[in-house]
């Protein structure tokens, strides 16, 4: 065989590998989807609360805080990672933000500020001690879960951040031309963050490190630098998400975000997120987020135990790694 068969044979391969691709991320993203729907029509059915304009947008800045916080697990999913301090961060966020606000006379806008700030220092801390204590990211964000979740119990002293003022409230419970602000502010943020993902050499680098990180190390990548800058990204969105969590209750609650890591990479991997590394897309992700939140919607409108819910996501959870893992021995077959 000539060099110039072989390097048309390459390309494809190359091509057909690109191709399957495509296609896992739209099936993946076209389940996602059917479920969602189905979901809505049914809770439509059982619940006569459910389409009511006050649900619907309660349903959008749950959705909010999900997707947005989703999305910056969704970046460290890719990196063949996971960031299991989202919870606590987000509530440490939120707490900072509101006592800044009762406290120090700060304004929403810097208040958030602060709020986006804690989480990227949060999100450094997680890198460093990935890329530079060399500890698995599983144990180090345990830890930061572990620290963050202390930090805050230890600043409120166990008591919720109260006396507020009503402009608190604009980021959770605001609205532009009836749609609610935190919607907004997900959709720039998946825009965004999409945009960064796909068209942007940080994506790029991203994605290589997640399918396979020695080699991303030999191409010339500075993968330390690289993932680092994941974590910290992903924290600023945590950090804004916890904000936005705050401002819905119009106080910052050391008790929230609570299990919030569950529903974040339930989100992510119904998306199409793989646990495996290198594969996942904000469109799916914010499905996702769609999707639990409707799932815990319907169980509060239904009267389900909160206990119940724990067991639907964890079964969610369960079917999205599963078909995840079938679709990857489906292109390795094929392959």
């Amino acid at each position: 065989m000539s060099s110039v068969e072989a390097t048309a044979g390459t390309q494809r391969g190359e091509l057909s590998d690109w191709f399957r691709e495509r296609i896992s991320h739209a099936v993946s993203e076209f389940t996602a989807a059917t479920a969602l729907v189905v979901l809505f029509i049914a809770l439509t059915f059982a619940s006569p609360y459910f389409l009511t304009a006050d649900n619907l947008f309660n349903i959008g800045a749950q959705t909010a805080v999900i997707a947005i916080i989703a999305t910056a697990q969704t970046m460290v999913i890719i990196t063949k990672g996971i960031d299991l301090s989202v919870g606590s961060v987000a509530a440490l966020a939120g707490v900072v933000g509101a006592m800044v606000v009762r406290d120090l006379g700060f304004s929403i806008w810097a208040a958030t500020a602060v709020a986006i700030g804690v989480g990227a220092l949060a999100g450094l801390l997680n890198g460093l001690l990935v890329t530079v204590a060399r500890i698995p990211p599983f144990i180090a964000t345990l830890g930061t879960m572990s620290v963050g979740r202390g930090l805050v119990f230890i600043i409120t002293g166990a008591v919720g951040v109260y006396g507020l003022p009503r402009s608190f409230q604009l980021l959770g419970n605001g609205e532009i031309l009836g749609i609610p602000f935190a919607v907004v502010i997900t959709i720039l943020v998946a825009v965004g963050v999409a945009f960064l993902l796909s068209q942007t050499r940080f994506g790029q680098y991203t994605y290589a490190m997640g399918s396979n990180l020695e080699a991303a190390r030999r191409s010339g990548i500075r993968v330390g630098r690289q993932l680092t800058g994941v974590y910290v990204l992903a924290g600023v969105l945590v950090g804004l998400g916890g904000m936005i969590a705050a401002s819905r209750v119009n106080s910052g609650q050391p008790n929230y975000g609570i299990s919030l890591e569950l529903d974040v990479i339930a989100a992510a991997v119904i998306g199409g997120a793989s646990l495996f590394g290198g594969q996942g897309r904000i469109v799916g992700t914010i499905i996702g987020a769609f999707l639990i939140a409707l799932v815990r919607n319907g169980a509060v409108l239904l009267d389900i135990s909160i206990h119940y819910q724990q067991v639907i996501v964890g079964l969610i959870i369960w079917a999205a790694v599963y078909f995840d893992q079938y679709r990857r021995r489906r292109l390795e077959s094929r392959g």
